[in-house]
């Protein structure tokens, strides 16, 4: 039986830069691939999120064009403001269609380990 579970994940970005932000955006969703065995025809929709000093680019593109995500479905938010939450940060939320047995492992990368 199929059913769908969430993989999350985060990052810190150097710098409010396109290329900072497409660096972070590949290096991230690239380790959770990785770690959780995903073949991308198991993803359902993407959800990225980035903090409100982060604002160059949309981290959805990289996925589509640099990924070949072209048939995921994916939305980029700011992440809520929160009084000395960490900085620039990007957050992903990867839903997945998988088997029951599926234990998805959540990816931490750089400064954004310290939320685990």
């Amino acid at each position: 039986m199929n059913i769908v579970k969430g993989i999350r994940g985060a990052i810190t970005v150097d710098d409010n830069t396109i290329e900072s932000i497409k660096v972070a955006t590949i290096e991230l969703l690239s380790e959770i691939l990785k770690v959780n065995q995903i073949d991308t025809k198991m993803i359902s929709h993407v959800i990225f999120t980035l903090t409100d000093d982060l604002n160059a680019a949309f981290p959805a593109k990289f996925a589509r064009i640099d990924m070949g995500w072209k048939d995921v479905a994916m939305m980029c938010f700011h992440e809520l403001n929160v009084p000395n939450s960490l900085a620039k940060c990007l957050r992903v939320l990867i839903v997945v269609n998988c088997d029951e047995c599926f234990s998805p492992k959540f990816v931490y990368l750089k400064g954004a380990s310290t939320l685990r």
